[in-house]
């Protein structure tokens, strides 16, 4: 079978030409949910305990109300359960405003269950601890899924559906992962920053510690230069010159960096930081100094410019001059 690029990027599923955007999400799951009875039961029998007849059932994408403005998904028989999906890209939750919108469309829903549903990539202790309320003004519950259960749950109804539909919620499968991984896969890009021998305020080891003890960095979730979607690589440098460049295998987000580092101070910071989970160090074959850059400076460089340059900033200006 021939192999299929877009914008330089591979496709393995007919959701990917979509994109992945918000927009791109709640499309791929409406057609999912509206092509796949069994996955639409499982999903509503999840949420509201009911399995409905799907039949019956309307699944709405993008649905206007000149009050309540747009929702993302509207999932209804009219009788029995009338859910709201709010979908969100990455660890990103609504906020309130958003959600008492959705519950005032909802109070006037004659369904017997009623509920707001937010989508992202957040896990249930993240979003019960950030989620605005669980909840809403007029009595509507607010419930969460991961990306990661629909993913689980598209498996799970794939063993009953038929092979159309298997192989659908095969490529939505395959979509989910690409959402739930922010990162650009296929990006040789590294992301640079300099590592301190001292300590974070409150830790008793040090920066420097924090990754070869273990194995992570943590940072903010965007801002300030810090890049708002996880990099592909991360490159360390301290005393002078370029230390070691590490995969980013996996992060999380979080406001407790104890929760994984156990040294670091037990406590709920106000800003989201990723946590990035390090893959084996790959060190240069070489001595390749800091060159020109200032002392706490970021910078972007290609992986093999970083491999084969002197310097850090020689680095920095040829992919600069590439690109």
């Amino acid at each position: 079978m021939a192999t299929l690029e877009s914008y330089g990027r591979e496709i393995h599923s007919i959701f990917q030409l979509l994109g992945n955007k918000e927009n791109d999400i709640t499309l791929s799951m409406s057609w999912a949910l509206a092509q796949c009875p069994e996955f639409l039961k499982v999903v509503v029998q999840h949420i509201c305990g009911l399995v409905p007849n799907t039949d019956t059932v309307m699944i709405m994408n993008q649905k206007y109300d000149a009050v309540t403005g747009i929702t993302d998904i509207e999932v209804t028989d009219e009788q029995s359960f009338h859910l709201i999906f709010e979908a969100k890209r990455g660890w990103i939750l609504p906020g309130a405003d958003q959600l008492t919108k959705y519950s005032v469309r909802l109070a006037s829903s004659k369904a017997t269950i009623k509920q707001i549903v937010t989508l992202s990539e957040c896990t249930q202790t993240y979003a019960a601890s950030y989620l605005p309320f669980t909840v809403a003004p007029n009595g509507i519950p607010v419930s969460h899924l991961s990306y990661r259960e629909v993913y689980e749950m598209a498996g799970d109804a794939r063993a009953t559906s038929n092979h159309a539909q298997k192989h659908l919620l095969a490529e939505f499968c395959a979509y989910l992962k690409e959402v739930m991984t922010m990162q650009k896969k296929d990006s040789n890009m590294v992301y640079v920053v300099a590592l301190g021998t001292t300590k974070p305020d409150g830790c008793n080891i040090t920066w420097i510690d924090i990754v070869k003890n273990h194995n992570k960095y943590f940072c903010p979730v965007g801002g300030n230069g810090w890049p708002k979607e996880p990099p592909n690589y991360i490159a360390f440098r301290y005393y002078g010159q370029l230390q070691s460049i590490h995969h980013i295998e996996s992060y999380t987000v979080t406001r407790n960096m104890h929760d994984e580092i156990p040294e670091m101070p037990d406590e709920v910071w106000g800003n989201d930081h990723y946590i990035y989970h390090l893959g084996p160090a790959i060190v240069p074959g070489k001595t390749v100094k800091t060159g020109q850059i200032y002392r706490n400076g970021r910078v972007w460089a290609m992986l093999d410019t970083l491999l084969t340059c002197d310097s850090i900033s020689e680095a920095r200006d040829l992919t600069q001059s590439r690109l």
